[in-house]
């Protein structure tokens, strides 16, 4: 039996599969990835792969004119979710799921999200397949502008943050969502945080305080992202049902 095979969709060269790749193949998955934002073209359907993932960016989910590949990235995520795939977004990845299946996104009025934030998971995220393996109260890196305003109709919020914001939905029997980073290690983050700091140095002290507290915290979202990661790998190498 062949290894079942995913599609990920990266955005920026810095955004990508980082634990999360390392989780999958421990899994049994293996992965292919499309560079957007490096003119590879995105499928319009997952023909030959078992499951998509869409990353994060720095872009917004409406940003189409300014980063072409999103409008396919989006088209490619209604499809699948239409065609009972396995998906998977990442804070983006989560925006642009929101968005093609009718919610919307906007910037959040209570400003930029940025280090670490606890979740809290609904009744139906306790309840959940995926998110059920991740405590009430688990920690999760931020770094984000937007959020999901307004869930497509089909979805179920699994869980917010402290101000009420959406941070994980299911959009269908077989795609969930999540507003943060599960997949960033401390290492991830400090190349974004000198790149940040870089254009815009008034920001270093702040990005440096996240900076050491992520790196004193590693261990702890090894612990908790690891198991989400495996679970979600697990459905898609053998499937239960779903409910």
């Amino acid at each position: 039996m062949s290894t079942p095979r995913l599609l990920i969709v990266q955005h920026e060269d810095d955004c990508t599969p980082a634990w999360f790749g390392e989780w999958f193949v421990e899994a049994g998955l293996e992965y292919d990835v499309v560079l957007g934002h490096r003119g590879q073209a995105v499928p319009p359907t997952l023909d030959g792969y078992a499951g998509l993932v869409v990353l994060g960016g720095e872009m917004g989910a409406n940003d189409d004119a300014a980063c072409p590949w999103l409008t396919p990235t989006k088209a490619l995520i209604a499809r699948s979710v239409a065609d009972g795939a396995w998906f998977l977004g990442i804070c983006l990845g989560h925006q642009l799921a929101a968005v093609a299946l009718g919610g919307e996104v906007v910037v959040n009025p209570n400003g930029q999200a940025l280090g670490l934030r606890r979740i809290r998971l609904t009744d139906a995220g306790r309840r959940d397949e995926l998110m059920g393996v991740i405590g009430d109260g688990a920690r999760s890196l931020q770094w984000n502008s937007d959020i999901v305003s307004r869930l497509p109709g089909s979805a179920t919020e699994l869980a917010t943050a402290a101000d009420g914001t959406v941070q994980a939905a299911r959009f269908g029997a077989r795609a969930w969502g999540v507003q943060f980073h599960p997949e960033a290690s401390p290492e991830v983050f400090d190349t974004w945080a000198r790149a940040a700091t870089s254009a815009r140095p008034d920001d270093g002290p702040e990005l440096a305080a996240v900076s050491a507290e992520l790196a004193l915290a590693k261990a702890e979202l090894r612990r908790d992202w690891a198991a989400l990661a495996h679970r979600w790998a697990q459905l898609v190498v053998a499937p239960v049902p779903v409910t």
